[in-house]
């Protein structure tokens, strides 16, 4: 058995999803998801077959996020993962959706940080263990950050 950290490239300003499903409808269901979730949202969706032909399997509604989607689903690799790249929206606007989709076994990871997926590799198969999302934390929040915080979800739109 062998470990490696996969790093996962993204496209400027986009975001990430990454999770695992069990059946090939994964990657319609949870293009139908996106485009329900968000009006002219941007993504790119990926899906490793995990038998039959194999394949990795994708859709999207923008070409370069497709692109990348599909990319990171070649380098991770594994049986069953599904990866979204969002452009103009972010994981907190879908990530009930995709969760919904019955399909969807778990979620790995939304984010816009670097992350690295953990993938073990055995004979002829690989499976994710986890992910590296971002950086350690480098201290506790204190008024000031606290204050960060609270302006940054408003400016988002997402308080008041």
């Amino acid at each position: 058995m062998e470990l490696k950290a996969v790093e996962i490239s993204m496209p400027q300003d986009a975001n990430v999803i990454v999770g695992q499903a069990h059946f090939i409808k994964t990657v319609e269901d949870v293009y139908e998801a996106m485009v329900q979730a968000v009006p002219g949202i941007k993504f790119g969706v990926a899906f490793c077959e995990a038998s039959g032909p194999c394949l990795i399997r994708h859709t999207g509604t923008d070409e370069v996020l497709e692109r990348a989607a599909v990319d990171a689903a070649s380098a991770i690799g594994a049986g069953h993962v599904f990866v979204v790249m969002l452009g103009n929206a972010f994981p907190v606007n879908v990530l009930n959706q995709i969760k919904s989709v019955t399909e969807v076994c778990t979620v790995f990871c939304a984010t816009a940080n670097p992350l690295r997926v953990i993938v073990v590799e055995e004979g002829d198969g690989r499976g994710v263990v986890g992910v590296i999302d971002g950086s350690s934390p480098k201290g506790i929040e204190d008024d000031a950050a606290r204050a960060d915080r609270h302006a940054m979800l408003r400016r988002f739109g997402y308080k008041q």
